[in-house]
């Protein structure tokens, strides 16, 4: 059981993102509670860190399920200083911070990222996912919420096999469990400054697509009802997918990736 006073610590008041760290055994949400705590005068950039999560989300309405004290589940309000047309970026940032700061402690892994912001290994299991929800007022991005969960030290022996068929953890990668705080630390530090480059008018996009999982494979993307495939072409600047369809290219800021498969190579337009 780590010490809740631990988590603290690894708050910065000099920095942007974690200036101050709220720590829960339990809560219903952590995206809500930092929503909530940007009504609070400190409570941009505070990080809430979790054990466990009662009503824990993921995209598109499902549920992000982790078990208690094994993973890192940690979400943090903002008030980003952007367009609203740069709003997208922001879950780029996020996906390239987290797949950093995992790579950084388990560095002879071969982490990639499924577009939108999932953290995978070269096999397609999820490592590490995201939800970030922004909302817009007067034409003004008002705030964001930034919400990440990376499976650490949740054994996939342990996990139901439904979520093991798929998924796995920086100790299956690495082989011996990590330290969740100094984890937590790497990924402030770097979620920061991807934030403050963004703010300056810098763009995550390149980074993104040299770590990109997808590129020149055959790809199902969920839209709502539909399901659209295609072989991979890449990411736009503005960090929408772009597939090869055979209606032609089309470029998707939104969808879940549902299937990935090699593509055959008569398939890959040159």
């Amino acid at each position: 059981m780590v010490d809740p006073a631990a988590w603290s610590r690894v708050a910065d008041p000099a920095r942007r993102v974690g200036r101050s760290v709220e720590f829960h055994a339990e809560i219903g949400s952590t995206n809500d509670r930092a929503r909530m705590a940007l009504r609070e005068p400190s409570g941009d950039g505070l990080a809430v860190v979790a054990d466990l999560q009662t009503a824990g989300r993921g995209r598109r309405g499902r549920t992000w399920a982790s078990p208690s004290g094994r993973n890192l589940t940690v979400s943090v309000g903002l008030r980003p200083l952007l367009e609203p047309s740069r709003a997208g970026l922001l879950g780029i940032a996020a996906a390239v911070a987290t797949r950093d700061a995992c790579a950084s402690l388990t560095p002879a892994a071969a982490l990639a990222i499924r577009w939108p912001n999932d953290v995978v290994t070269g096999e397609d299991e999820k490592v590490a996912g995201l939800l970030v929800e922004t909302a817009v007022e007067d034409g003004r991005l008002v705030e964001a919420v930034i919400g990440i969960g990376i499976n650490v030290n949740w054994r996939r022996d342990e996990m139901p096999p439904e979520i093991a068929a798929r998924a796995t953890s920086l100790a299956d990668i690495g082989g011996a469990e990590l330290d969740r705080i100094a984890l937590l630390g790497v990924l402030l530090d770097v979620l920061g400054a991807e934030l403050a480059a963004l703010e300056r008018g810098g763009s995550p996009v390149e980074r993104f697509r040299s770590v990109s999982a997808l590129d020149g494979r055959r790809v199902a993307v969920e839209l709502g009802e539909e399901v659209l495939e295609g072989i991979a072409a890449g990411i736009g600047d503005d960090g929408a997918l772009l597939l090869d369809t055979v209606a032609g290219r089309v470029a998707l800021t939104i969808g879940e990736v549902v299937s990935v498969r090699d593509a055959d190579p008569m398939e890959v337009r040159m």
